[in-house]
């Protein structure tokens, strides 16, 4: 009984020595993980991801690293502004570790140290700063702060990617004092909206006076133009029209009995003219030739043969 009990015990304690062993040679490494292997406590090799074979009793996992970009939430920190004004800064560091081995013995713990650095290196930073700079330079402030952090990181395989103010905590005086400046800075915005309202509505309505009076003078001026091409056409046409009518008389002399249709013209003309003569007034003075009507008719006629071409 005593000898199977051995027995077992050695079993047992051949097969968990066998687990050991094979959990102490065969390592599987995860994606964007990387192993840190130590020798007999020496340093030997970085082992990336997949299958790997280790030396049992004799090769360790010192020290695990994941590649991946890490956040690391840097705690509120009080910061003196250039024009000594106390503010608190909440911040977030985004780094990734790009060598292993730096990471592993450069530095005893690179997330603890770079929260601290990213601290000072705010305090610095801010301490050139005026405070509404602060506000309106934040991505400035984040990228001295991230060229500061890379350079100092760098020895311990660390790679700052950014970082991001993610708050700016002022005292309640100064947060009265810049609700004032910018409720005095809307009022003369709006003040000078207003005025360069008004401006511009005057501007306008001058701009609209001058085109109007412009217009006006337009106006006038085709009128008058059109007026005047009207009377020199209507005098034009007139002209024409009387020119037409005389050498259509002169025409008409011309044909057989013309002569006599004008003399008998002339004599209705003649006594119609002296009898309204006779109407408008009472007293009438009547020449000596009365008499002798037919004797002017014929002295007219003979000064139109004479005006005639030709003096037939």
């Amino acid at each position: 009984m005593e000898q199977i009990d051995i027995q077992t015990i050695l079993t047992l304690g051949f097969a968990i020595a066998v687990v050991i062993t094979i959990i102490k040679t065969a390592r599987v490494v995860p994606q964007k993980t990387n192993f840190v292997i130590e020798r007999l406590g020496k340093y030997s090799r970085t082992l990336d991801s997949g299958f790997h074979i280790l030396i049992p009793f004799i090769d360790k996992v010192a020290y695990t690293h994941s590649l991946k970009e890490e956040v690391i939430d840097v705690e509120r920190q009080t910061c003196v502004t250039k024009d000594n004004i106390q503010v608190g800064i909440n911040g977030v560091l985004y780094l990734q570790v790009v060598d292993p081995h730096k990471a592993s013995y450069g530095i005893n713990d690179y997330r603890y140290a770079s929260s601290q650095l990213a601290q000072t290196t705010m305090r610095s930073v801010i301490g050139q700063t005026d405070l509404d700079k602060t506000f309106e330079e934040r991505a400035k402030i984040n990228e001295e702060v991230v060229k500061a952090l890379d350079e100092a990181a760098s020895p311990w395989g660390i790679k700052v990617l950014r970082y991001e103010i993610s708050d700016i905590e002022l005292p309640l005086s100064i947060k009265d004092a810049l609700e004032q400046q910018m409720r005095a800075e809307r009022e003369r915005r709006a003040a000078i909206a207003k005025s360069e309202g008004e401006r511009q509505a005057m501007i306008n309505v001058s701009e609209g006076q001058k085109q109007e009076v412009i217009n006006l003078s337009e106006g006038d001026k085709m009128r008058q133009i059109n007026e005047a091409e009207g009377r020199a056409r209507e005098i034009e046409l007139v002209a024409i029209a009387t020119a037409e009518g005389i050498r259509q008389i002169a025409e008409a002399i011309n044909h057989p009995g013309g002569q006599e249709a004008v003399s008998l013209r002339v004599a209705e003309q003649y006594v119609k003219e002296f009898g309204n003569l006779a109407k408008a007034n009472n007293t009438m003075i009547v020449p000596a030739e009365l008499a002798n009507i037919g004797g002017a008719v014929a002295g007219l006629t003979e000064i139109l043969k004479i005006a005639r071409p030709g003096g037939k």
